[in-house]
């Protein structure tokens, strides 16, 4: 019997998009649920994952474009679609002769070799799509999508000035647990084994075969090389470490990669939607410090970090500082995921005085707020607080309203307004 869905915050992302576009080209890791979503807003499916039909709707894309693209009644989803992925065009030029929206919806892994059937300029002469083909980023599920998070403080209800105190079940060692599950649907409500094991699936596939399977990122098969790559990327998560210290570290490790190599995988890691990295936000400040402009290394989720490292839920606990670590990309993977669904952006803060916030949140009307993420500690949750009214106040305000509000994220229980007005909220509470 086929598992009952979870309602995904993509949906409702997914319905705006197919009243306002011709197409929605639905991209993400694999096994987050793009096509099991994709399936529920489509009137007429064309499979491609099944090798019986395969060939015949092959052979029809090249030949017959136009049948394929009016196969059925519309949205027509097209799974896999990257089979065929020199039907692109033909999917342009037919949102512009039949007008309207929400003609076709693409999904499918960037992985599969089957894209090389690709015909001969194709993809040279390629159309971007613009204003017709809208191309949106699907995630593995949040945590209040999970049902891992009782969603009693909204990220909106916080820039709109409405908090209520509010109560989590959750603590840390639920949260330990929760970073080596991640988000993957298949791992929602199973026993603690088969959850815990769809992160190393994942993982395994990458390593083994995706990594290798970019026809326009050529990669020399070595697994070997890819899961020393993956585990000195997974030390720096959450950090701003540069290029050159990851590789240091794969020296140290045994395996000296040059320049080249090493752009490659990270371009492949990043096409296949494994590394998803935080870029700076760059305010106007009052003072004269200068701003740091390095991404903050993220996955998409962090279980993929603990898979690589082989880092349990109860092995964590022996190393305080990465546990903080996983924790912030936690935290960031699900801002991201609520931010999307309120149509605001997630970035990073940091300057050359070392003042940092973990987050920032730019809305969409303009205003922002300021987020750290701490474990546990209540002398470290009272010195973020502090440092994010010191951030904010050196902002400045001709150019940066004052913030709509300023947020520590933590394990703790209780979400709370301390003394200095900052919100100390528990992961476990938020909802978009």
């Amino acid at each position: 019997m086929e598992k009952k869905y979870i309602d995904r915050l993509f949906d409702k992302e997914l319905e705006f998009y197919l009243k306002t576009v011709g197409a929605v080209q639905i991209v993400g890791p694999k096994y987050c649920g793009k096509s099991r979503t994709a399936k529920r807003h489509a009137k007429t499916i064309i499979d491609l994952m099944k090798k019986k039909d395969r060939d015949q709707y092959v052979e029809l894309a090249k030949n017959a474009p136009e049948a394929l693209l009016n196969k059925g009644d519309k949205p027509i989803l097209i799974d896999e679609w990257q089979v065929i992925s020199f039907i692109w065009n033909s999917i342009k030029e037919a949102i512009d002769e039949n007008g309207g929206f929400g003609q076709y919806i693409l999904t499918g892994s960037v992985t599969d070799n089957t894209a090389s059937n690709s015909l001969a300029g194709e993809e040279n002469e390629r159309h971007t799509g613009t204003g017709r083909i809208i191309k949106r980023v699907m995630r593995p599920m949040s945590l209040f999508e999970s049902g891992d998070s009782n969603g009693k403080i909204s990220i909106t209800d916080l820039k709109n000035n409405v908090f209520k105190p509010a109560i989590c079940d959750k603590n840390i060692f639920d949260y330990s647990y929760l970073i080596c599950r991640g988000g993957w649907p298949l791992a929602i409500d199973k026993d603690i084994d088969i959850a815990l094991q769809q992160a190393k699936t994942f993982y395994s596939g990458l390593v083994n075969e995706d990594l290798f399977s970019l026809k326009d990122i050529p990669l020399r098969k070595d697994e070997k090389r890819a899961k020393k790559l993956m585990r000195s990327y997974s030390r720096n998560i959450s950090t701003e470490a540069s290029n050159e210290s990851i590789k240091a570290d794969l020296k140290e490790n045994g395996d000296e990669i040059d320049k080249d190599t090493f752009v490659k995988y990270l371009l492949a890691l990043q096409r296949l939607y494994v590394i998803e990295e935080l870029e700076a936000w760059n305010p106007n400040l009052r003072s004269k410090t200068a701003i740091r402009e390095k991404n903050t290394r993220h996955f998409v989720d962090p279980s993929i970090a603990t898979a690589a490292l082989g880092i349990t839920h109860e092995s964590m606990f022996s190393d305080m500082k990465t546990f903080g670590l996983l924790f912030e990309s936690l935290a960031i993977r699900d801002l991201r995921i609520y931010c999307d669904s309120i149509g605001a952006d997630v970035y990073h803060y940091r300057d050359k005085a070392d003042r940092e916030a973990d987050a920032v949140i730019s809305f969409a009307d303009g205003s922002w707020a300021l987020v750290e993420v701490k474990l546990s500690d209540k002398e470290q949750i009272k010195e973020a607080s502090k440092k994010l009214v010191e951030l904010a106040a050196d902002i400045d305000e001709k150019e940066h309203p004052k913030p709509a509000f300023l947020m520590v994220i933590t394990t703790q229980n209780v979400a709370i307004q301390d003394k200095n007005g900052v919100y100390t909220v528990p992961l476990g509470c938020l909802k978009p």
